[in-house]
């Protein structure tokens, strides 16, 4: 049952271990890793000053509500916004009207790779034993699992087009097109290994792979592979609005702006945010970023200038919807509401530096 007795089903999957498994890495190989972060830290100063950076405080939430140990993922439409939990593995369900918590769905697994709402659900991959996939309907709240489907690795992401479901399902970087209506898949394209992370924009699917440093375009009607394009290292996580698609570059902390009518990179801006984790989403015109110890960055969508940079704790992951900020604070298990034009007005009169160009 849900927490407000609403009707619950699903099929018994195992547990999912306490801890994320770590890959195993050489001391030299990880000495490297943290030289290179550090040092696109230090190469990305000069673009973020002391007039861009500010302290999280001053942004003072209009709610703040506690979902569970860990709080993670953050989808909005359809009325709410949902957010996934550790402690307990669920997706709770929270309406942006009154800022209250209207619900919080139990699943058979950790919310792991991302939420996509479509077709009247909310699809949402899950690490457990085995990994799986599961369907919650908006109306019912009722889940139930895709038979077997399942994210290839934590961190990983899922999309929705019109008709379809897409998730990488397996190491070897199969994107597996699943039918909305029968949750059967229907077709499946391999993208370069190491590509974990789909978005549906424009008629495409738009998929970075965050081993290498690239964008691997997919046609969402045929399947068909459109183009590949060069991004900033270790692009995850990214987003779209008005015609772009950008990427989260975790190897130097940069963003790469992408035009999807003619499919080229157009601009990289440093940020200075390095790292695991991290989110990004396009809302009001700007993109909005969040990385642990930078919980949230702010880019002119038009400019690509980097307005402001809060740092300090929470952040991890983000939501756009009723014109604010859903901004998840992992470790205390929270989400916060931060109404977006308080935000900007601690950036008016554009005293940020402008962005640098990476080539």
């Amino acid at each position: 049952m849900t927490e407000d007795g609403s009707p619950l089903s699903f099929s018994s999957v195992g547990t999912r271990p306490a801890h994320p498994v770590l890959h195993r890495a050489s001391t030299s190989s990880l000495l490297t890793i943290a030289a290179a972060l550090s040092f696109a830290a230090i190469a990305c100063a000069a673009e973020v000053t002391a007039g861009t950076r500010r302290p999280i405080g001053e942004l003072k939430p209009t709610a703040i509500i506690r979902v569970g140990r860990t709080a993670d993922w953050v989808a909005t439409g359809e009325g709410a916004v949902w957010v996934g939990s550790t402690g307990p593995d669920a997706v709770s369900q929270i309406d942006p009207r009154t800022n209250t918590l209207i619900a919080t769905i139990r699943l058979p697994g950790n919310p792991c790779a991302g939420l996509a709402l479509g077709a009247g659900a909310l699809w949402v991959p899950l690490c457990a034993k085995p990994n799986g996939l599961a369907r919650v309907d908006l109306r019912t709240r009722e889940v139930t699992l895709v038979a077997g489907i399942g994210p290839a690795d934590r961190e990983g992401g899922i999309t929705t087009s019109p008709d379809s479901v897409w998730l990488i399902v397996d190491r070897s970087a199969t994107l597996a097109r699943i039918d909305c209506a029968s949750s059967h898949v229907r077709q499946t394209v391999h993208v370069p290994p190491g590509s974990y992370n789909p978005l549906y924009s424009a008629g495409q699917i738009w998929v970075t792979r965050a081993d290498g440093a690239a964008v691997t375009v997919v046609n969402a009607a045929t399947g068909a592979i459109s183009t590949t394009l060069q991004s900033g290292p270790g692009p995850r996580f990214l987003t779209s609005g008005a015609g772009e698609v950008w990427t989260l570059n975790q190897g130097d902390g940069s963003l790469t702006r992408i035009d999807t009518k003619t499919m080229r990179v157009i601009q990289t801006i440093a940020l200075g945010t390095p790292g695991h984790g991290g989110d990004i989403k396009f809302g009001g015109g700007m993109v909005w970023t969040t990385m642990s110890g930078i919980p949230l960055t702010v880019v002119d969508g038009k400019t690509g200038r980097i307005l402001c940079q809060w740092v300090g704790p929470g952040g991890d992951s983000l939501g756009i919807d009723h014109d604010a900020i859903w901004l998840t604070n992992y470790d205390a298990g929270t989400i916060s509401r931060l109404e977006m034009a308080d935000a900007l007005r601690h950036c008016r009169g554009g005293d940020g530096p402008r962005p640098g160009f990476i080539r």
